[in-house]
Parts: C-alpha cells; structure tokens; sequence
C-alpha cells in the first residue's frame, strides 16, 4: 500500500439549517482544525454543511412543483393565440 493516505475516522457532520448531527466516518477526521463536539459522551471532529437529507426538500417531501403548465400554454396565455397569416 502507498504511504501518505489521509486519516479515515469518525466525524460528526452537522446540518446548519435544521441542526441535526449524524456521526460517520470520513477521511476528514485527520484535517487539523477542525472545531469538536460531543455525541453521546464521544468527541468527534465537527464539520457544518448546507444541505443533508433532513433539510433536503427531495427527502423530506417539501417540495415545490415549478412547472404546472406545459410550455407551449405558458406561451399562449403570456402572449396571447396568434391569428394565421392570410
């Protein structure tokens, strides 16, 4: 095996929108500065990210329908129906 493979450990991931923790592994248990916290009496890294599957619209069945119309009525209601060419 190659020498210089980076740390594999645990790491607690922590979602900014909804602030739920999930504990698992990653090779960012070996970045140096990494802020700490404690889980069920365990310290772990901490690392904060924007989007996981409890904020994630798709996994929490939050989500907005944007198209609800066909294109082509979109464009007939905007602009209204042309009249044929004589």
């Amino acid at each position: 095996m190659k020498q210089g493979h980076p740390t594999y450990g645990p790491v607690a991931f922590r979602d900014v929108t909804t602030g739920t923790i999930t504990v698992t592994r990653s090779t960012l248990a070996g970045r140096p500065g990494l802020p700490t916290v404690d889980v069920d009496g365990v310290t772990y890294p901490l690392v904060d990210v924007d989007v996981t599957s409890a904020s994630h619209p798709f996994w929490t069945g939050r989500q907005r329908t944007i198209d609800t119309e066909g294109r082509v009525a979109a464009y007939a209601r905007r602009f209204g129906a042309t009249k044929a060419s004589r």
